[in-house]
């Protein structure tokens, strides 16, 4: 058994999915293994002669997962590498990463299914739906799934209506999660910010919320004549589509995600000279961001994403018209959705970690990640921390926080972690 190391007296303890928070102590090991919780943490700290250290207000909690990510060069990357972007999202509280099948060459059979990496963090691989997410020819299913894939992916957009058809007659699915993102490009007509007053204000080119919901209206008929086992919808992003999603019977609803800065930033809040106007889908209008907030507190909406997509500094300097849409920032979801949800919008911290841990395995169709003994899948938040930055070492497109919050109220950290090593504790 591993030696104790810390004994982290009175904090906020988050066991798991159904389980209210409760005060206790945690005991950990120096390489970063979770020995004890609760009594068992005292009886442990006292036996091993350990002093306790209060971490008042901080929470010790299951790690969080990030349902889909992208990551394009894992060995070679300019913007992005898996270990630059597994060193992020272990920084940022995330244990479990889920990576979309959109790289190069693109990962749609099981001998590009195959990413090695060190360390506690856990990684899933979509497989790809169709052959080279051209969405002409279906990809191998079963064997993409034998491999070891999560699940299956589309590409940023809707497939045809009759390949999605076939793939699912074929069957080879069976019950792992079918991932489509309801967006027509085509009717977005090449714009990147919803149509709204906003929009014209800024001269910004208007992307209907249509673009969204027709795409929608297909799929979820399409779920409701076929009845497919996991149809995933992939980052809703609109007032609109959250209402017809919340109209479906809630037996026969499909698990939908949303991202992360679509509940954080629209096109009111957003500064003109700000990171994060250009991000697929399209950010939004104030309503837009209400309602997807509310559709993820009544549980309409199952899990936020990272889908974090790097850039490396000399696209980011291109023109945001010319440049494609995505954003870094695995570093910055935890702190500033606990500001936006818990700290305004009056969320409890286990309504957070629903939409950020449990609901995305649930999404993923894993298990769901508990605070227990011989996990190194924790992590110690404090909400009061100073602000540390975590972010990728080398994503150019990450937000800047100094746009969001002033520099009195720029808190909360991830203090410690299983996925790190103790010398990056904060304690």
């Amino acid at each position: 058994m591993a030696e104790p190391l810390l004994w982290l007296h009175n904090l906020q303890l988050l066991r798991g999915p159904g389980n209210p928070a409760a005060a206790g102590d945690g005991l950990i090991a120096a390489d970063g293994t979770l020995l004890a919780i609760g009594e068992a943490a005292v009886e442990q700290g006292r036996a091993a002669g350990l002093q306790p250290q209060t971490c008042e207000g901080a929470w010790l909690a299951p790690a969080l997962v990030d349902p889909h990510s992208v990551l394009e060069e894992p060995s070679s990357g300019r913007a992005e590498t898996l270990a630059s972007l597994s060193a992020a999202a272990a920084a940022g509280g995330y244990g479990t990463l889920a990576l979309l099948p959109w790289a190069h060459p693109w990962r749609d059979c099981p001998e590009r299914l195959v990413l090695s990496h060190g360390g506690p963090l856990q990684l899933r691989l979509w497989g790809s739906f169709s052959s080279g997410g051209h969405d002409a020819d279906l990809a191998p299913h079963g064997d993409q799934l034998a491999a070891g894939a999560v699940g299956l992916a589309c590409g940023d957009h809707c497939p045809p209506i009759a390949l999605l058809e076939r793939g699912l007659r074929l069957g080879e699915q069976g019950a792992a999660p079918l991932l489509v993102a309801p967006r027509d490009p085509a009717i977005a007509g090449g714009g990147f910010v919803r149509e709204g007053a906003d929009a014209l204000r800024a001269g910004w080119p208007p992307d209907p919320a249509l673009s969204e919901t027709l795409p929608l209206q297909s799929l979820l008929a399409l779920a409701a004549a076929h009845r497919p086992p996991a149809l995933r919808l992939m980052n809703l992003s609109t007032a609109g589509g959250a209402a017809l999603l919340a109209q479906c019977p809630a037996q026969q609803r499909p698990m939908a995600s949303v991202g992360w800065w679509h509940l954080l930033a629209d096109a009111q809040r957003l500064d003109p000279t700000a990171e994060g106007w250009r991000v697929v889908p399209s950010i939004g209008t104030p309503a837009d961001r209400q309602a997807l907030i509310e559709a993820l507190a009544s549980g309409v909406i199952a899990a936020v994403a990272v889908h974090h997509l790097a850039l490396d500094p000399e696209e980011r300097l291109l023109p945001l018209d010319q440049r494609r849409g995505g954003l870094a920032g695995h570093g910055s979801v935890l702190p500033l959705l606990w500001h936006e949800l818990v700290g305004t919008q009056g969320w409890s911290p286990e309504q957070l970690w629903q939409v950020l841990c449990w609901g995305p395995a649930r999404f993923l169709a894993i298990d769901a990640p508990l605070l227990q003994s011989g996990s190194r899948q924790w992590v110690l938040f404090d909400p009061q921390a100073p602000w540390r930055a975590s972010g990728s070492a080398t994503a150019a497109n990450q937000p800047a926080v100094e746009s969001w919050l002033p520099e009195q109220q720029r808190r909360g950290a991830v203090r410690a972690s299983g996925l790190l090593p103790s010398e990056r504790w904060s304690l």
